[in-house]
Order: C-alpha cells, then sequence, then structure tokens
C-alpha cells in the first residue's frame, strides 16, 4: 500500500459517511480519541464503516460531545476477497491472536466451528469483533469480516456450498508441497481454509471433510504447529499462491 498514511489515527465507526456529514463517537471512542491519544477539536483522523470506504475527519466538541465532521473521500470501497476462515475455537489471548491475524491476511469470513476434540465450546463473538476491528483500523483493512456463530462441524459439512474451495489443513495430506496442492486450486475461486483442533479430527468428521468436492489437503511442513500458528502459515500460503497476493 504505498504511499497510505499511516501516521493518522484510524477509527472504524458504524454510521453513513459522506462529505459534509456528522459521525457520532459512542463514549468508548471519545475518550480514546481525546483523553488516550488527547486529540483537540480541529484534529484529523481517518474513518470507515466497512461500506463507504475511507474518509478524513476532523474531531469537533469536547470530551464529554466529542463528534466527527466528515471531510473528503481517501478511498473507494473495495471488495473483500471471498476468504472464509473456518477454525476450531481456541483460549481467549490464543483465540485474540489468530483473529487480529486472519483479519490482517484478508479473511472475509470468520466461523468457529465446534469438533469432537476440541477444547473449547465457548467463544466471546463481540470480543472476536473487537479484535477484528482493532486489526482493521491498525492495518487500513476497508472491510471488516463477518463473525459467524459457533457451529458443528459436521454442519457445516452437510450445508457445505459446492462451489467453495476448501483448503483442509492435514498434517496426514499425502503431498508434502503445499504450493503443489494449491496449484490445483483456480485462483481467485471461493475459497475457505479449515484448521482443526490440536487434539485432530474425529473419524467421522474426518471421513465427511474427505468426501467434499473442490477439497485440497494441505500439508504445513515436517513440524507441528500450534493452531494459531497453522492459522498463519495457511493463511499466508493461500493468499501468496491463490489468492490476492498474486
Amino acid at each position: 500500500m504505498p504511499g497510505y498514511d499511516f501516521r493518522t489515527t484510524r477509527l472504524y465507526v458504524d454510521a453513513p459517511l459522506k462529505e459534509g456529514g456528522a459521525a457520532a463517537l459512542d463514549h468508548g471512542q471519545a475518550n480514546y480519541l481525546t483523553t488516550v491519544l488527547r486529540l483537540k477539536a480541529g484534529d484529523s483522523i481517518l474513518v470507515f464503516n466497512s461500506r463507504d470506504g475511507e474518509w478524513r475527519a476532523t474531531l469537533e466538541g469536547g470530551k464529554r460531545a466529542a463528534a466527527l465532521r466528515i471531510g473528503a473521500r481517501t478511498r473507494a470501497q473495495t471488495a473483500p476477497a471471498d476468504l472464509h476462515y473456518l477454525f476450531a475455537p481456541l483460549k481467549s489471548a490464543r483465540l485474540d491472536y489468530m483473529v487480529q491475524k486472519a483479519v490482517e491476511m484478508g479473511a472475509s469470513l470468520l466461523r468457529p466451528v465446534l469438533t469432537r476434540h476440541g477444547q473449547v465450546a465457548r467463544v466471546n463473538l463481540e470480543r472476536m469483533r473487537a479484535n477484528a476491528i482493532e486489526a482493521a483500523e491498525q492495518c487500513g483493512i476497508l472491510s471488516l469480516p463477518e463473525i459467524a456463530a459457533p457451529i458443528a462441524l459436521i454442519e457445516v459439512l452437510a450445508a457445505w456450498e459446492t462451489t467453495r474451495h476448501l483448503v483442509f489443513c492435514d498434517e496426514a495430506a499425502d503431498l508434502a508441497d503445499p504450493l503443489a496442492a494449491l496449484a490445483t486450486v483456480p485462483r481467485h475461486a471461493p475459497l475457505a481454509v479449515l484448521v482443526g483442533p490440536e487434539g485432530g479430527f474425529a473419524a467421522d468428521e474426518r471421513a465427511a471433510l474427505l468426501k467434499l468436492p473442490n477439497m485440497v489437503r494441505l500439508a504445513l511442513g515436517p513440524r507441528i504447529l500450534r493452531a494459531d500458528t497453522a492459522a498463519v502459515a495457511a493463511l499466508a500460503l493461500v493468499q501468496a499462491a491463490i489468492g490476492d497476493w498474486r
């Protein structure tokens, strides 16, 4: 992203954005801008809402009544990559990291899937969304991913959209070379990447995965990776080989 302004504070707002319009700030956002960053009326920030592109805005008011006045648009909205990331839930700190990295890597949907040998069954979706927003704000991303509710993996596979290619991260994959495996997937096809629990998949889950059309088994090298590390490795491989890094 050559020439992009990474020095100016960037904020996600859930409001329509147009030149001359106003955007209200919630208490947390107002406190962050005026107390934490010590911005004052007249200071400039960048704002986006995942729909209308990115805009330059000016802070108005004080700590008790801070708001934004929208100025000129700095970037038009672009369509996100059609890349779903499916994962067995992790404990909180590791899940925070994984969500942030998946957003940075361009995932358009984050879907926790519940598996037989998963160690975590409950997911804080609001915390996931907060981490997704933070990553998008810091990295110049225009579109927030959809945060899907947890669902059993078997249910997901039973309703699988057959035109979507699934990259199944499988330590038992027959083809050890991940780039060779991904070469069979058309570039820019609708994609999903699946990283399972550290306890592995149950026999019926694996059998259901192997029956899917347009499924590619991806090995991630000779070392055992933790699930959050596997997320970064798999998404980087997919984006570099067949995604929007090309």
